[in-house]
């Protein structure tokens, strides 16, 4: 059992919040958890990793020489599967670049692609949270077949 604080321990704590920390990556990924309704902290995770990987390979192709063919030939290749996924918004073939994927390769680009945020743009839903529930009812079905997993990456053939 602990004792009652006293008049100036308690002005002090008012001042404290010990659900974010310094150390938290200035917030953004609790912003981002909440703005796309993201259930799992460690899908976020995730696609930290994801994005952190994609940018250290384009990074590496960077440092190759430009009219190296085995350069073009990956960077094509990996403009082109960012294009077909829906993360980058131009595609390979001389109309994206490498850098595209240094900078708009980011979290926020792959929770957009999530079922629920697809839903909510396509105006299926009126909100995340709504088209979260309604996915998990398992009313909603891509193809043939019923989704109840609120992290299903929506690609853009699937998107019609």
């Amino acid at each position: 059992m602990t004792r009652k604080l006293k008049y100036h321990e308690q002005k002090l704590l008012k001042k404290v919040d010990f659900t974010t920390y310094k150390s938290d990556g200035n917030h953004r990924d609790a912003a981002v958890i909440r703005r796309y309704a993201i259930q799992k902290p460690d899908d976020y995770r995730k696609y930290n990793t994801i994005c952190g990987s994609l940018r250290q390979l384009a990074h590496k192709l960077s440092s190759l020489d430009p009219a190296d063919p085995f350069r073009r030939k990956m960077e094509d290749l990996m403009l082109e599967k960012l294009f077909d996924q829906g993360i980058l918004g131009t595609g390979g073939g001389g109309r994206g670049k490498l850098s595209d994927i240094e900078h708009k390769v980011t979290v926020s680009a792959f929770c957009r692609r999530r079922l629920p945020v697809v839903m909510t743009r396509l105006r299926m839903a009126d909100t995340v949270q709504a088209a979260t529930k309604i996915i998990e009812q398992g009313h909603v079905r891509v193809g043939t077949d019923v989704v109840t997993d609120t992290a299903f990456l929506v690609t853009r053939n699937m998107e019609d």
